[in-house]
């Protein structure tokens, strides 16, 4: 019989799709899988309508063998299998998918779950077979026949004998290449894993031979084999089955073999939805962030399938960066796939479904802080900073999602606390929300501007991320209360008449505080505050860029350095402040020693740097000395 040749425009079609659109070689596999299960979908359907087709769903399955000896990998079904016609306009014609022409002809509505829509991923198996053998007979037909083809030179169809109803593919795997193990594909345990990757929720089963190895029995070191036929899918995805008849331990034995992870998830969240974009998915939130989450080399992403067929192993888009650490499936027959199935077209159902998962997200997390506090300490401590640089990213642009997820430990027995709740609990003559930031809580405790706010009966956010106070500074306030931190100068917690009299003093004053401000360049003024307690000495700050913003931001790998405006303050009510006024009346040479130590504290306080130790150690030990 002669060999029939491939249209012009579908040889370049097939050169393209082998060589083009599929990146991935494994995917044949589960392109001719959906395509048998599509076969077997037909069958099924026409038996709901047509009494006289004899058929059970029981019946139905899905065989893959494999001939090592030749080469062959066998693909076998008991679908509704082709006539030589449909061989001919099926395989003939690249591009024309008969799973497509059923399902318009029998289903405008498009209910139902067709998956090979396009007629290309029959062809993906070129990539790695030298030759395809496709034998079919069509349901009720007493005749089947053969289709060869060996790739772009063309095919031949041909009788053959097949007792049974269906289609079997036979592919020569090619030989092994420099690049390429194809041996790979004749291999068992790699047939298995590609199965259960692509095509583990297939709803019929996938059979195959499994070759067993055990010890023989009254020996130490002889084994013998055996073979059994095996369904080697799950078929029914957990997301699918109803969630009030799965376990905690079903749930949690999905995850860890799934992503590979060795605690239990913190929380689970199955959840489905219907209307404009259906879809079904079952989502993680981990106990603890992966070793690479805060690296450059972690994938976000949740694996996405279209009716029980994975299409991609991480879709980053289901997902916004500050949710990456969600772990997950997500299927909807509801997606507009591009030809290969490789990669998801942008179209407005991915959009809502991403939509859909945020807010669910959102809403469970809100749940979780609410009513379970000690697990939402858990997962503040692994994913918080995501959270609150999701604040600061993009200009703020997505603030008002995530600002009530926000969690603080404050000065109230260190506990933490929403911003709503730090509001609920606000005094009445309280106008701000006030925090301090270091890099403990203990070294927060101990700063000098806290025991003042502290005394005035206020909460404070203790912040020691380094992204907490960018975070802060981006949302500016929260229902209609500014963020203040305890270090501005302008914390705004004297009465009118302490202002007064402190104004009063500081005028009073100004000749000390210039001289010892000429001798400390670094600062824009020296000054006595009334907001220290205890303490003598602190370092407030004027402008945008607070002393901790400054060390994170010099911590940084950039040439250019900021510096905050620094203000010495003197606690006007300590004993230093009526040393300072003698020393300057009596002993000024004193007195640039005395200003060059109160600096070199206030900045010791704060966490900064001395620039010259040895001469600090110096003064000291002289005045100690005196």
């Amino acid at each position: 019989m002669a060999k029939k040749q491939f249209k012009a425009e579908s040889k370049k079609l097939m050169d393209l799709m082998i060589n083009s659109i599929y990146t991935n070689k494994d995917i044949f596999l589960r392109e001719l899988i959906s395509n048998a299960s599509d076969a077997i979908d037909k069958l099924h359907y026409r038996s709901l309508t047509d009494k006289s087709i004899k058929v059970k769903k029981n019946d139905f399955e899905i065989f893959i063998s494999i001939d090592k000896e030749n080469r062959n990998l066998i693909i076998k079904d008991n679908g509704c299998g082709m006539t030589k016609e449909e061989l001919e306009n099926n395989l003939g014609t690249i591009a024309k998918s008969g799973s497509l022409a059923f399902k318009e002809e029998h289903d405008p509505k498009k209910n139902i779950d067709i998956i090979g829509q396009f007629g290309v991923g029959f062809y993906s198996a070129f990539m790695v077979s030298e030759k395809i053998t496709v034998n079919s007979k069509a349901y009720g037909e007493k005749e089947a026949y053969s289709w060869v083809s060996s790739g772009i030179d063309g095919y031949e169809i041909k009788p053959c004998e097949k007792e049974e109803y269906g289609t079997e593919i036979i592919l020569k795997i090619k030989e092994n290449t420099e690049d390429v193990n194809y041996d790979d594909y004749l291999s068992d345990y790699q047939i298995q894993d590609l199965i259960k990757k692509y095509s583990n929720y297939i709803t019929y089963p996938i059979k195959m031979e499994v070759e067993h190895r055990h010890l023989k029995e009254g020996t130490e070191n002889e084994y013998e084999t055996h073979k059994e036929i095996e369904v080697i899918n799950d078929m029914i995805p957990l997301w699918k089955r109803e969630k009030s008849k799965i376990t905690e331990e079903e749930y949690n034995t999905f995850y860890s073999d799934k992503f590979f992870d060795y605690e239990n998830p913190l929380k689970v969240i199955h959840t489905s939805a219907e209307g404009i974009v259906s879809f079904e998915s079952l989502l993680y939130i981990p106990s603890h962030a992966p070793y690479d989450y805060y690296t450059k080399q972690y994938e976000k992403g949740l694996q996405l399938y279209s009716n029980g067929v994975l299409i991609m192993e991480k879709c980053e888009d289901l997902l916004p960066d500050y949710f990456s650490f969600v772990k997950g499936v997500v299927d909807s027959p509801d997606l507009s796939l591009n030809i290969s199935r490789e990669i998801l077209q942008q179209d407005k159902n991915l959009k809502l479904i991403a939509k859909n998962i945020e807010n669910k997200i959102k809403k469970e997390l809100l749940t979780l802080m609410r009513e379970d506090k000690e697990k939402y300490e858990k997962f503040w401590e692994s994913f918080g900073t995501q959270i609150k640089f999701g604040i600061y990213d993009q200009f703020g642009m997505n603030k008002d999602k995530l600002v009530d997820l926000l969690w603080f430990a404050t000065s109230k027995n260190k506990d933490y606390l929403s911003l709503e709740d730090y509001v609920t609990e606000m005094k009445e003559d309280q106008k701000s929300i006030y925090y301090a930031c270091g890099e403990t809580l203990d070294k927060i405790e101990m700063l000098p501007q806290v025991e003042r706010v502290k005394e005035k009966g206020y909460q404070i956010l203790y912040c020691t991320d380094s992204v907490d106070e960018f975070a802060l500074k981006t949302l500016d306030s929260y229902k209609e209360k500014k963020f203040v931190n305890v270090s501005k100068e302008d914390l705004d917690l004297d009465s009118e008449e302490e202002k007064k009299n402190l104004e009063k003093l500081n005028e009073d004053h100004k000749d000390l505080f210039t001289f010892m401000k000429d001798e400390l360049k670094e600062v824009e003024e020296v000054r006595f505050t009334n907001r220290l307690k205890t303490h003598p000495v602190c370092l407030a700050t004027v402008g945008d860029i607070s002393i901790e913003m400054e060390k994170v931001m010099n911590a940084m790998p950039v040439d250019q350095k900021v510096k905050a405006q620094k203000v010495l303050e003197i606690n006007s009510s300590h004993k230093i402040a009526k040393k300072l006024e003698e020393l300057y009346e009596k002993d000024k040479d004193a007195l640039k020693d005395y200003t060059k130590i109160l600096y070199a504290e206030a900045r010791m306080i704060e966490g900064l740097p001395i620039e010259n130790p040895t001469e600090l150690a110096s003064l000291i030990c002289e005045k100690l000395s005196e």
